[in-house]
Order: C-alpha cells, then structure tokens, then sequence
C-alpha cells in the first residue's frame, strides 16, 4: 500500500466523522453541556491551552514514573523467576491477582498508605501496577523462548549462566520485552488517570482532575479537550515506543517488524 494513502486514510475518517458530528450538533442543536461541537472543543482546547499543557505533563511525568518503576520490579523478578522453576509457581499466582484486581478497588487503600498530602505517590504507585504484569509476562516468556538447539549447542560448550544470560536469552527475549513494555505504556497512562480519579484530590493535577473539574461545573466542552489530550498523548506515547522497538530490533537481531 501506498505510505501517503495509509497516512492520509485515518485522517481523512477522522475528518469525515467530526464534519457529521458538527453538522448533527448544529442540526439537532444539541445542547453545549450534552454534547458539544467539535468546534466548541477546538475552542476550549485552544483558551486552556496553558492548563492542559500543565497537567499532560503532570500525567504523562507519574505515567512514566510508574513505567520504570514497574519495569525495573517486572524485569528483574522475571529474571529471577526464569533460573528457578519451583520459584516461578510461587510467584505466577500472586503476578495474576495484581493483574486482574481492579485498581479502583486498591486505591483508597493505597491513598492512605502514601498519605493524603502526597496523592501523585499512590498514583505513580496504582499505575506502577497496572502496567506491572505485561512487562512481567512479556519478560518472562522471552527469557524461555530461546532456540533449544541453541541452549544445546550453549551446553555443548560449557558456557556460564551469565554468558548464556547475556548472549543467547536475553537476545531472544527482546521482542517480548520491547512488545511488552510497549503495551504496559497505554496501561500505565490508563493507570494514571484512573487512580487520580479516585483519589479525588487536586493534589496531583493531572488532566484526570482537569476532567472532573469541568464535569462538577458542566462545562463539556474542556472535558472533551482534555480526553483529546489524553488521547494524543497515548497514541504519542505508543508511536514513540513502536518506534524505538523496530529500530531495536533492526539493530539488535537484524531485522525489522
């Protein structure tokens, strides 16, 4: 396919939908608060600006936190976890509880935990979580996704868990690291937002908080453009990923997804 045609494609989609959305608006005269116009959140975007800019940042700062944080807990425990089978078992279960207990469910807990002054420490926390088991997962399966007549020929030779480790595992676990840590992004921006919804605090003003400010004053146009900063910042944040995976992976195992 055509690189211009598969660009301008969505785009063109995107366009198309918001000139229905604005026509129906403006035929129906839908009410402001129920559903604004996408003009009206052009708008709204372009006078708070300054505001949204501010909080994105806060957002994607404690987003990014939580990323390395969960990163760092993930890649480490799997590496670990890979060299003890026994120890895998153990650690798989409370892995799986993490990832489908709901994090609204642990997050007054977690407020109170890092106290209510601090409310971006529960949030970083929260999404650190989220974004917890992909990375996990992702690490782990690579790290025994190696070719075994590789692991044979390793043996063949005598080679050291620390060479084995460097030079055959953890080249084999690339991909599902990069894809891993690649889909762990989104979560823990989803993360992010969620958690600092429900803290309920203006502590940490995120464009959560930018959502529910607008929303106790009726004011749906600032909310839209705020979801819209959201969403440009995980689409962003995901290209940049996608992005760094290829050209990784070109380098590291010469060749390109």
């Amino acid at each position: 396919m055509n690189r211009a045609l598969a660009i301008a494609a969505p785009v063109i989609l995107v366009a198309v939908l918001l000139a229905i959305w604005e026509q129906a608006c403006r035929a129906l005269n839908v009410p402001a608060y129920f559903l604004p116009a996408p003009s009206a959140v052009a708008a709204a975007a372009v006078n708070t600006a300054p505001l949204l800019l501010a909080s994105a940042w806060n957002t994607l700062s404690m987003a990014l936190a939580a990323l390395v944080t969960a990163s760092l807990i993930a890649c480490s425990l799997a590496l670990v976890v890979s060299l003890s089978p026994l120890f895998e078992e153990a650690v798989r279960p409370i892995a799986v509880a993490l990832q489908v207990t709901p994090v609204v469910a642990i997050a007054p807990l977690a407020v109170i935990w890092a106290g209510l002054d601090h409310p971006e420490r529960a949030i970083v926390g929260l999404a650190a979580v989220v974004a917890f088991f992909p990375i996990f997962s992702g690490a782990l399966t690579g790290l025994r996704a190696a070719d075994p007549d590789l692991e044979r020929l390793f043996d063949l030779y005598g080679a050291t868990r620390t060479q084995r480790l460097s030079r055959l595992r953890l080249p084999s676990a690339a991909p599902f690291l990069l894809e891993g840590h690649k889909v762990a992004a989104g979560l823990a921006i989803v993360g992010a937002v969620v958690a600092e919804f429900v803290a309920g605090s203006g502590g940490a003003q995120g464009l959560a908080w930018r959502i529910l400010e607008a929303a106790n004053r009726l004011q749906t146009a600032k909310m839209f453009a705020a979801v819209l900063a959201l969403a440009l910042m995980g689409a962003g944040l995901h290209a940049a990923f996608q992005l760094a995976e290829r050209e990784i992976l070109a380098r590291w195992s010469g060749r390109r997804r």
